[in-house]
């Protein structure tokens, strides 16, 4: 299964871990071994995860403030928003025709 991010989910994965990195020398490297090993998780068990919106399903990471909003389909891992806990819930719908 491969992993595909939105342009823009993958601006904002950027975004946090600058934001880290800028705040505590190697927080940003922390918080992109976090979404790693999140996104691993995922990948064992895509339907595992509570459903938000039609296909799409959302998996909280443990350490930080964040949720990956995805869609599994059977060749791979759609990643729709590595969305911030206090950003507006729906922005990223947008992306669904994507």
């Amino acid at each position: 299964m491969r992993v595909i991010y939105h342009p823009e989910a993958e601006l904002e994965l950027i975004e946090a871990a600058q934001f880290y990195s800028q705040r505590v020398p190697g927080l940003g490297a922390d918080f992109l071994v976090s979404i790693d090993e999140a996104v691993r998780t995922i990948m064992s068990a895509p339907d595992r995860w509570r459903t938000v919106a039609r296909d799409v399903r959302r998996y909280l990471l443990p350490r930080f403030p964040f949720a990956i909003l995805y869609r599994a389909q059977p060749d791979d891992l759609r990643i729709l928003a590595v969305k911030h806990h206090s950003r507006k819930s729906d922005y990223w719908r947008g992306r669904l025709m994507d």
